[in-house]
Parts: structure tokens; sequence; C-alpha cells
């Protein structure tokens, strides 16, 4: 099993900055690929970025030129550094690590991102 947690949610101010992190631990020994999405009202579940373990990145358009997924494994912990929000990127933000090996996702129970204008 693998256990996730979220922290670094608030509310801040269009324009500002947020950092997220994820501390993992557990089983996490083939664990390839680790991500930030997002869920905001009425909405669905959408990816904001990826990191695999070579610490290779993608992200979704939104997220591109604002926001900046990392990993530190000696920590086993993921981030997520959010720059100029917009209210749109009012969510909450949910870790997620894949074993891509056996195709078994986890998930953390997320942290509310809050953006006013």
């Amino acid at each position: 099993q693998v256990q996730l947690v979220e922290s670094g949610g608030g509310l801040v101010q269009a324009g500002g900055s947020l950092r997220l992190s994820c501390a993992a631990s557990g089983f996490l020994s083939g664990i390839n690929v680790m991500g930030w999405y997002r869920q905001a009202p009425g909405k669905q579940r959408e990816l904001v970025a990826l990191i695999d373990s070579s610490g290779s990145t993608d992200y979704a358009d939104s997220a591109k030129g604002r926001f900046t997924i990392s990993r530190d494994d000696v920590k086993n912990t993921l981030y997520l550094q959010m720059d100029s929000l917009k209210p749109e990127d009012t969510a909450v933000y949910y870790c997620n690590a894949k074993r891509c090996i056996t195709n078994v996702a986890y998930w953390g129970r997320g942290t509310q991102v809050t953006v006013s204008s």
C-alpha cells in the first residue's frame, strides 16, 4: 500500500503563488509516475502535471508556464509550485502515484486551493 498526504493548499489572491507538497509513504518500490490532478466543483477531475522516475514532466495546457512539478526521492515528496494563480485554478488538488507494471494508482485525500479575484 501507498499513502499520500497533500499539504500546502489555502486561500490566495489572483496572481499569487502556492506550493503544494505530497508526502508519500508505504511500499513505494516500482512507483513510476507521480502527478497532480484537480477537481473543481461540478467538474471532472483533470490532470495538472505528471513526472516520471527519470524526471520527465508533462503539463496540462492550463498549467504550462505557470506551474512546476518536481520530486524529491530522498524525502519521498512530490511538489507543485503554482505561480500566477487565477480564479479558475480554484479546485481540490490531488496527489497521484502509479505503479505502471500493475497499473495500480493511489490517491491522496486532496488539498483545497482557492484563488480570489
